[in-house]
């Protein structure tokens, strides 16, 4: 059977045995073939259309995991509409947030419908009479029970087959468009660069839905290769992240996919009697993105887990962006990853990688996927030589169509040859990337240019410190006209003595990489914006940290601002009394 849309691939895995698994814990879980989940599909596709959907109209999707996202989706394709995924609001505390978020997000994609569950429709009430799209708002089992599931249709593949957001780490999330063949593109793409078989596939996912790499990578691309899936709510696996292990173990699966925050997590939380009776032999293929890859927290991973049959050559960093669908290299799959140290100086002055013994370590994304190309540019557009450091471009039939209703952002991310600058930088080496991080995010002082990443990673693992939950950016100084260095941290729950953790964290950066920072705070958990990923919104956190609003309803316990003197670290704790005021905010 010939699949050249979405519709198609999902119309031949109803063919299988196969389907998918909604696990919640070891035993409890159920099975839906993915006939069973066409024909729910079906019925929602009718129920669309006798409602009055048009072809490629916009259909917002706000939901959980669960078969009722797989009615809506695919129902949507089937009707001829344009699925868009949008995050269900993970907490109350967040949620006057999550409806001005989300009447943003409908806003821009001009949605004729939204669909949802019973529990969410109460939270939508003002994000759907802000949008008023067209055809209301319905609850998928709504659709199904007045739906046909005989419905069928034809849907051209040059056709907008889904909007999936831009991650908005750097700024707001933008709509992207992707036709039918670039998300088949990429899903064969990745399929294809797995070194399992056709009959080994088999994958275990907590990742939301409305993510790319839920999406795409885990979802669309299981229905592409018929293969079974397992999946898990991603709140599931944050209150107790073992249980993506014990799913992994139950089910035998050879394949997950996660962010690196998430082995980090995972590796802490663990306690050994939740190992008892767990095999991980059969995870072949581990990979991780969508974030900075850190080798000490997969390296730690590896340790942890491989008294219970976790193999370190699994583990396989990769590289990808909303932009070109998802994918776009992979390192070498069942290899043990390649960390390389580089001289960081010369890196981050000079746009220079030279190897070093004990340098800035970073890791291979291993090579573009077939049919994709990567070329380093500089400022002008030039195209750089190996080891190098420019802008990271992508070309491939997976690059996206353009940013749904917004030609100018379009035009200033994608060329007329159809080259995506990713804003990413980064080189090549060997064939193969290298990232150094985020250009928007450089933090100038003294004219030097200072990656916040590895400002945020001198933290990872410090007591008192929640993993992945640090914010490092630049602000003006009129004093000294460079930028000052301003670090937010989201306190753990456990923690008692802040002054200690505030004094350890400013000589971790001190230490890990030789700056002062000018101004920290701890904030409760939770305070940081984020992504609908969950990774930290760095330049939101800047903004709402200049003009005040960080922390809105919520107490900042401390903060700690160094006054900037140009005698360093180490002068400015030994005259902590001049040098440095504790400041107790209540916002």
């Amino acid at each position: 059977m010939r699949v050249d849309t979405l519709t198609q691939a999902i119309e031949r895995a109803s063919l299988a045995t196969t389907g998918v698994t909604f696990w919640s814990d070891p035993g409890r879980s159920d099975f839906y073939r993915y006939e069973t989940l066409l024909n729910n599909a079906r019925a929602v596709a009718d129920s669309l259309v006798r409602r009055g959907l048009k072809r490629q109209d916009t259909v917002a999707i706000v939901l959980g995991t669960g078969p009722d996202f797989y009615a809506a989706f695919f129902g949507a394709c089937l009707a001829g509409g344009i699925p868009t995924a949008l995050y269900p609001p993970a907490r109350l505390g967040k949620v006057e947030e999550w409806k001005h978020r989300t009447a943003k997000m409908l806003a821009a994609v001009e949605c004729a419908a939204v669909l949802t569950d019973r529990r969410l429709m109460a939270l939508l009430g003002t994000p759907v009479r802000m949008a008023n799209p067209k055809l209301g708002c319905h609850t998928v089992s709504q659709l199904q029970k007045q739906g046909e599931t005989a419905y069928t249709s034809t849907t051209p593949p040059a056709d907008i087959a889904a909007i999936q957001f831009s991650s908005g780490s750097t700024g707001d999330p933008k709509p992207v468009a992707l036709s039918h063949e670039n998300i088949l593109y990429n899903a064969r793409a990745i399929l294809d660069a797995l070194p399992v078989g056709a009959d080994e596939r088999s994958g275990v996912s907590w990742l939301p839905l409305y993510h790319d790499m839920g999406l795409v990578g885990c979802m669309i691309s299981a229905i592409v290769s018929s293969s079974p899936m397992t999946l898990i709510g991603p709140e599931r696996f944050v209150t107790k992240p073992v249980r993506w292990l014990q799913a992994l173990s139950e089910s035998r699966a050879t394949i997950s996919v996660a962010p690196n925050f998430a082995f980090g997590l995972t590796a802490n939380k663990a306690r050994d009697g939740d190992l008892q009776g767990l095999d991980l032999s059969n995870w072949k293929v581990a990979l991780c993105g969508a974030e900075p890859v850190h080798p000490r927290t997969l390296e730690d991973f590896s340790n942890r887990f491989s008294s219970i049959g976790f193999d370190e050559t699994a583990i396989t960093p990769v590289y990808g962006l909303a932009e070109a669908t998802l994918a776009v290299t992979f390192s070498d799959p069942g290899k043990t990853p390649q960390w390389t140290h580089f001289d960081a100086d010369r890196l981050e002055q000079a746009g220079i990688a030279e190897t070093t013994s004990n340098g800035r370590q970073i890791p291979s994304l291993g090579k573009p996927l077939s049919g994709c190309s990567i070329e380093i540019r500089n400022s002008d557009g030039v195209q750089l030589g190996e080891t190098q450091v420019g802008r990271v471009h992508v070309k491939s039939p997976g690059v996206m169509q353009g940013y749904l209703n917004r030609p100018a952002a379009t035009s200033d991310t994608l060329d007329e040859f159809g080259w995506l600058d990713t804003g990413d930088t980064g080189f090549i080496m060997n064939g193969e990337l290298y990232l150094c991080g985020r250009e928007k995010d450089i933090v100038i002082i003294n004219g030097r240019n200072h990656d916040p990443a590895l400002v945020e990673q001198s933290l990872d693992g410090l007591d008192g410190i929640r993993p992945g939950c640090v914010a490092a950016f630049g602000v003006d100084d009129a004093d000294s006209g460079s930028e000052r260095l301003v670090l937010l941290a989201e306190k753990s729950r456990e923690l008692t003595d802040e002054d200690i953790v505030v004094n350890e964290a400013i000589s971790a950066v001190q230490a890990g990489v030789g700056l002062s920072v000018s101004e920290f705070e701890l904030l409760e958990p939770g305070t940081l914006p984020r992504t609908s990923s969950g990774k930290i919104r760095r330049s939101e956190a800047r903004r709402c940290w200049l003009n005040g609003t960080l922390s809105a309803g919520k107490k900042v316990t401390r903060g700690l601002v160094l006054k900037e003197m140009g005698s360093g670290l180490v002068q400015h704790l030994r005259h902590r009394a001049s040098h440095i005021r504790l400041v107790q905010r209540t916002r």
